[in-house]
């Protein structure tokens, strides 16, 4: 995704929220980090482990709760007594115990009221009613008993919704914002023109390392807006604003610039050039390099020689690329039009590789989003591309795309390779880094897609909300399914008609609840709600599959059994069209057909993902055939070791296979990411419809371990 692809999204971008802890710091330097009494007992170091429970963390790293990704307020006394219940979760934690924890033995409070107190506004944060109590329930004249299901995980690196860079987050390099440049011309329809100049202006500083430049979609929500410099600056995070206009008449150009300072508000350069309109290129440039000078910049030979690099020769030809960026707007019908501006792009000027890689971007679209069946169109978009390559091997856009194009046909490590290049010309282009992410994930490496999805966000602080559906998978591959349901219910609000956002947050949901990390009005029934509307937008297979799947967890094997069959008509071709109805015959005890569902979807299979390939799997153990399931799982687990339904099945198949040692070591991931799994539940859970194949289900689990 590039500049132009944002115009859709510029609507909806989202605002930094930057938190303070001032208040947290002070109580900490009252209180003392660890809060050790003067007499009492000391107190292990904070924990690096988060607790988890229904929609809420407790982090003892940064001692904070959240839900939902949110901070919530809550002193420290309750605060230190919600680590101690739920440290000592399913235990009766006696009023004597919370006295020493809190206070020590030798110091006297009222402790009758001071507990009181602090379980009053612990239930008032969890929202928890002391009549019908879901997390704490109180044991008269005793004490109090934390009871929710609740999981710990290890920290592992995160991109929270509201975990935004503080401003100035990059002090060891000056940092740049390029505001919208105005258009000064007696025609309005020249706002394309002051627009092209304004992205070649980002394109050519975001070029050098040396600088920290924000990205085209945030600053242009600034466009035809009064504001501060110094309001701008603290929100953009930046120290220097550059903005300008221009006016472009017959042949002439007049170009007005400033380089601000958002501290002070004070210019410290500004400049009028009127030019004849064939010098624009060499115009900008100037522009460029006046602001490397102010800013103290030192440029390699490679970095001067990107600054003073030509677009093209043909003004008629960089008119029409121009009007192509703006005629590209994320509809069918913009990508049409945008590919005929740029075809007479490329026709005015042969050797226009800027042309050429937005062309091979509308065929990449047109395949992406089902636009074109012809197979010759992704074969179309690598030859644009490549031809673009040719002609400038330096264009990090094209890499870019060549990235994505790679990663359609599951070359993963060439796209990974054309994405760290594109970066390695571009360090500031926020999309590079987004679209790196995108393909780590699709190649199965999701933890390390947050990386480089957290410097695309600090690239671009009002990114688009296709970050956040990225950023929402992410936590859904990782397992990490409440911060999952928190990122894609406000990608949802940014993006209401983006259908895969619903069909991702229905998938969260699910795994909850094959995680036991919520009940069923809890899980299924929003799970149902956010497929439902995403099925409403855009009847696809893959609507239908997952509508499916939790059907079947509903145990409503008629309506499972009805949606993959409407997959399969919908997309006969599509491995996980069968791989869904082979994994709900085989839950219906329908193995004959089941297996016969799970040939055709291996027949498939050079277009499957490793989740298509995990239902094949799911069906070929719940059918007896677990040696055929077992490479499947295996791959799955080693891509996404934080799932614990994969986990789960692996352990079943093992224990099948007489390999005890490796069906235990499933058992305790499982048990490392819930340490309160229970087969109980789990029997509730499992969509077996013969209680046969469920029992030998469970003794297969009870073999490995787990009770």
């Amino acid at each position: 995704m590039d500049r132009a692809e944002h115009l859709l999204n510029s609507f909806c971008t989202l605002m930094n929220s930057f938190y303070s802890r001032s208040l947290e710091k002070l109580v900490d330097a009252m209180l003392g980090r660890n809060m050790k009494p003067a007499s009492g007992p000391d107190k292990p170091k904070a924990s690096r482990e988060i607790f988890r429970f229904e929609d809420f963390e407790l982090d003892r790293s940064v001692y904070q709760l959240r839900r939902a990704g949110l901070p919530v307020r809550l002193q420290r006394l309750p605060l230190e007594l919600l680590y101690f219940l739920v440290e000592r979760r399913g235990e009766l934690v006696t009023r004597e115990e919370i006295v020493e924890r809190l206070w020590g033995k030798s110091v006297f409070v009222d402790s009758e009221n001071s507990i009181n107190t602090a379980v009053r506004k612990i239930r008032g944060a969890l929202n928890d009613d002391a009549d019908a109590p879901r997390l704490i329930i109180t044991v008269p004249a005793r004490g109090y008993r934390f009871v929710a299901p609740t999981s710990l995980r290890p920290p592992t690196p995160s991109v929270g919704i509201y975990d935004m860079p503080s401003p100035f987050p990059f002090r060891d390099k000056p940092s740049i914002a390029v505001l919208p440049f105005t258009n000064m011309s007696d025609d309005r329809d020249q706002e394309y023109f002051s627009d092209g100049i304004t992205d070649d202006l980002i394109t050519a500083l975001s070029r050098l390392s040396g600088v920290f430049v924000i990205a085209r979609s945030s600053t242009f929500t600034y466009k035809g807006k009064a504001a501060k410099v110094q309001d701008i600056g603290r929100d953009l995070g930046v120290a220097f604003l550059l903005e300008g206009s221009v006016r472009k008449s017959d042949n002439k150009l007049r170009i007005t610039a400033q380089l601000v300072d958002t501290t002070s508000g004070n210019h410290l350069w500004a400049e009028r050039y009127d030019r004849p309109l064939e010098d624009i290129f060499a115009l900008q440039d100037e522009i460029v390099l006046k602001i490397v000078t102010t800013l103290k910049l030192q440029l390699t030979l490679e970095q001067q020689g990107l600054v003073s690099r030509k677009h093209t020769n043909n003004l008629e030809a960089y008119d029409y690329y121009l009007r192509g960026l703006i005629a590209s707007d994320f509809t069918k019908e913009g990508n049409a039009q945008a590919r005929q501006l740029w075809e007479k792009a490329v026709t005015l000027d042969p050797e226009y590789a800027e042309a050429y890689a937005q062309l091979g971007r509308t065929y990449y679209w047109e395949w992406i989003y089902h636009w074109s069946t012809d197979p010759q169109t992704p074969k179309r978009a690598f030859e644009l591309v490549r031809k673009a390559l040719a002609l400038d091997d330096n264009l990090p856009t094209a890499h870019s795309r060549l990235s994505q194009l790679y990663s359609l046909q599951q070359q993963y490590d060439q796209a990974i390779a054309e994405g760290e290049r594109a970066i390695a010309l571009d360090p500031n282009d926020a999309d590079s880094h987004y679209i790196q992410a995108v393909v780590l994930n699709y190649a199965g490496r999701p933890e390390e897609a947050l990386g480089p999805l957290a410097q695309a966000m600090r690239l671009n602080p009002h990114y688009p909300p296709l970050y956040l559906h990225e950023l929402g998978k992410n936590y859904c591959y990782i397992g990490r399914y409440a911060e999952a349901i928190a990122t894609l219910k406000e990608a949802a609000k940014r993006i209401p008609s983006f259908g895969d956002v619903h069909l991702l947050l229905a998938l969260s949901y699910l795994g909850q609840w094959l995680s036991q990390e919520g009940s069923a009005n809890q899980t299924l029934e929003p799970a149902l709600t956010a497929v439902q509307r995403g099925l409403a937008l855009n009847d696809s297979y893959i609507s239908h599959v997952v509508l499916g799947q939790i059907y079947l967890y509903q145990q409503q094997y008629d309506e499972a059994l009805a949606e993959m069959e409407r997959a399969v008509a919908v997309a006969p071709t599509e491995t996980r069209s069968y791989a869904g109805l082979a994994m709900v015959l085989s839950h219906m005890g329908r193995s004959e057909d089941a297996l016969e569902a799970a040939a055709q979807a291996r027949r498939l299979q050079s277009r499957s993902t490793l989740r298509g390939l995990f239902n094949i799997a799911i069906a070929d153990a719940v059918a007896g055939r677990y040696e055929e399931a077992r490479a499947p799982l295996e791959r799955s687990i080693s891509r996404y070791p934080n799932k614990l339904d994969t986990h789960l099945m692996l352990a079943v198949v093992y224990s099948e296979l007489g390999q005890a040692a490796e069906a235990r070591a499933e058992a305790t991931e499982v048990l490392r990411l819930n340490p309160h799994f229970s087969l109980a539940v789990h029997k509730q859970r499992m969509p077996f419809k013969d209680p046969a194949a469920l029992e030998r289900h469970l003794a297969a689990l009870r073999r490995a371990g787990l009770k």
